[in-house]
């Protein structure tokens, strides 16, 4: 797959990653002191996904959109830490990197329930940016609630908590909402194997978790 197949960018600036910004983000104040005027700021750096992000099919043994290996290997299903969700993910610093998003989103977006996650999932019927669920690299949070297609199902404020997630990433990670046919629920890996942001994303997302005061649900108010 090539880069006009996949949701999301990776444009920008590797040192615009999680390490660069984590300290100094006000992203635990955004839900107290509002955000309806900050989504048109996050969509300008945001660059659009191409336009052909809709197109091929998974299949057994090949590759999904976003170049990772289609497979029913090396998947586990995980509990999401502060959530009574749980999701099939490829083991690894996917599956880190993915749990990171979905327990932000549950935070700062919007609750995740037990039901409400769809993970790695047969690559049969499967196509576009919907293969990624047939490498174990694509999550959808709360599909029911944001199906695809529908538009307008994040409040302006949410979405904005939506894109700053993605930025913390670094480009490791897309988003759905940015497709051409939107997919509100859908987060995915946006690099290919081997690549090092994602390791290195990885690992300082297992700091977080080790350290007090950092990691997803840790409000700091007044940053």
């Amino acid at each position: 797959m090539n880069n006009s197949d996949r949701a999301g960018s990776r444009d920008e600036d590797p040192g615009d990653t999680a390490e660069g910004t984590r300290g100094a983000l006000p992203r635990r104040s955004f839900l107290l002191a509002g955000l309806a005027g900050a989504t048109a700021g996050f969509t300008a750096s945001l660059p659009a996904p191409a336009a052909a992000a809709d197109g091929g099919s998974a299949t057994p043994g090949g590759r999904s959109a976003n170049g990772w290996p289609v497979t029913d290997t090396g998947i586990t299903t995980l509990p999401v830490p502060g959530t009574p969700a749980s999701v099939a993910l490829r083991e690894g610093d996917v599956s880190v990197v993915l749990v990171h998003v979905i327990r932000r989103f549950h935070y700062e977006v919007e609750e995740v329930g037990p039901r409400e996650l769809a993970g790695h999932r047969p690559a049969a019927g499967l196509t576009g940016h919907t293969t990624n669920y047939a490498s174990g690299t694509a999550v959808a949070v709360r599909p029911d609630a944001y199906p695809l297609g529908a538009t307008g199902v994040l409040f302006p404020h949410q979405e904005a908590v939506v894109r700053d997630i993605v930025r913390e990433c670094g480009g490791v990670v897309a988003w759905g909402g940015r497709l051409r046919r939107p997919h509100a629920a859908h987060f995915q890996i946006d690099v290919r194997p081997g690549d090092l942001r994602l390791r290195r994303l990885a690992d300082r997302i297992r700091g977080w978790t080790q350290a007090p005061g950092l990691g997803a649900g840790v409000f700091l108010l007044g940053a």
